[in-house]
């Protein structure tokens, strides 16, 4: 890094500090992964990493997370959140996140009195995150966002680490995002999503997947250089596939999956609790 790229690292450095001992929540995305690693390298003993194992999330975070602990001798707890056992988060509503995030955080304060961390960063205040809510009633600290930090500078931050593979990750939030609001969320319906996505990537290399439940029926999401891949012919058949996989986790039959350009957040309707 240049001096104008390691102001941030320094000041992420000088955070991490004097938080002391800590409990690095990680979902398996840039953000955490890399907060944790960090953490770790400055103070192996007083770091400890909780990664929730769920329905919600996508196999291949959890794995990443395993992965990178077993490589980096993290002290990694892997825990049951329990937020599919809550029905306000079941309900899917507007703020399913801050149901979500409260278990999270509840669960790991019942493992650990150390201080908790979150990957948040400054990006993440610029748009509605309910989660947020239940961090501040938990009393969770943002290292990023007290050292100033968005997106890209944290991908900095991982390639300075050595973490190539993981500044490069697209945002993948939990599997439940991909539901419209308002519609109830399952294990098996969850386990369905991410099981079309995998396939679809086995199909096409994607940057970016969505598999979205909604209201009138399922539809894929891609990155229009991966969307204009895929031909008719395989459109039809990977949509027919993607349909029996969920129609199989929701025990409801849909049409074939239809296809339509990667849209940020897309499942999310706010005028559905009006």
């Amino acid at each position: 890094m240049n001096t104008v790229e390691r102001d941030p690292f320094e000041r992420l450095g000088k955070v991490l500090r004097d938080v002391g001992p800590s409990a690095v929540a990680v979902s398996g995305g840039v953000d955490s992964m890399t907060l944790a690693a960090l953490a770790h390298q400055l103070s192996k003993d007083d770091t400890h990493i909780y990664h929730a194992v769920s329905a919600a999330v996508p196999l291949e975070a959890t794995r990443r997370v395993r992965e990178l602990a077993e490589e980096q001798h993290w002290n990694l707890h892997l825990i049951d959140a329990g937020e599919l056992e809550r029905p306000s988060y079941v309900a899917n509503p507007i703020d399913r996140c801050q149901h979500c995030k409260d278990a999270l955080y509840t669960a790991i304060a019942r493992h650990t009195p150390m201080q908790i961390l979150s990957g948040a960063n400054l990006d993440d205040l610029s748009d509605y995150r309910p989660g947020l809510q239940a961090a501040a009633r938990a009393g969770v600290r943002h290292p990023y966002v007290e050292a100033r930090m968005d997106k890209a500078a944290v991908r900095a931050v991982a390639r300075h680490l050595g973490l190539t593979t993981v500044s490069e990750l697209p945002a993948s939030p939990c599997l439940s995002s991909r539901v419209q609001t308002g519609i109830a969320i399952s294990a098996p319906m969850l386990r369905g999503i991410d099981e079309a996505e995998r396939l679809i990537r086995a199909w096409v290399d994607a940057h970016d997947v969505r598999c979205r439940v909604r209201r009138e029926g399922i539809v894929v999401e891609l990155d229009s250089t991966s969307l204009e891949k895929l031909d008719r012919q395989q459109r039809d058949q990977l949509g027919t596939l993607v349909s029996d996989l969920l129609s199989n986790a929701r025990a409801q039959r849909f049409m074939p999956a239809r296809f339509e350009p990667y849209r940020v957040g897309s499942a999310f309707i706010r005028s559905d609790t009006k």
